[in-house]
């Protein structure tokens, strides 16, 4: 399955500038060629840049590691939910109270990719293991459309996105 597949009934339309990031490889490969890109990305990281803020009150790369961390968790629940379950309307979250409350800052760049690791392996072996007939069915989540599938690009749109916002203003 690939994005070129995806409807754009699948998804809210604000999702679709992430959805156009990630390309036309399959789900399972855009999976695991973000992370081996992702930990690499963090690992060149100046240690210097891991807590820096190019404005007051925005995320350091560290906080965004840990915002990716959640909203990779955050969508592979919603996914699950919506394979599982008949008429799915899932609550919002606040990314920036996650954030917030997470204290990224006082963690290890080391203990964060550990984290990042094991929840994309999570991801895959979910991902992998979802059926054909799953992956096209829709829920809602913050009372917008979601599919199985979307929800699974949108995991890997959303980290490009935010490795390019770290790109573009934190170097």
């Amino acid at each position: 399955m690939k994005v070129s597949e995806l409807s754009a009934e699948e998804y809210h339309p604000y999702f679709k500038p992430y959805i156009d990031k990630v390309g036309n490889d399959s789900l399972l490969k855009s999976l695991r060629k973000g992370k081996n890109k992702t930990i690499k990305f963090f690992k060149k990281l100046p240690s210097s840049k891991l807590e820096y803020q190019y404005e007051d009150a925005k995320w350091t790369p560290k906080d965004i590691l840990l915002h990716l961390i959640d909203s990779e968790r955050t969508f592979n629940y919603r996914a699950l939910q919506v394979s599982r379950a008949e008429n799915v309307n899932l609550e919002g979250f606040d990314e920036n109270e996650f954030v917030k409350n997470a204290n990224a800052n006082t963690r290890s760049l080391k203990n964060l990719l550990k984290e990042y690791k094991s929840v994309r392996k999570s991801s895959i072996n979910f991902f992998k293991n979802t059926t054909e007939n799953d992956f096209l069915k829709t829920g809602k989540a913050n009372n917008n459309i979601l599919s199985v599938r979307a929800a699974g690009f949108l995991i890997c749109g959303h980290e490009i996105h935010h490795k390019q916002i770290i790109t573009e203003r934190y170097l």
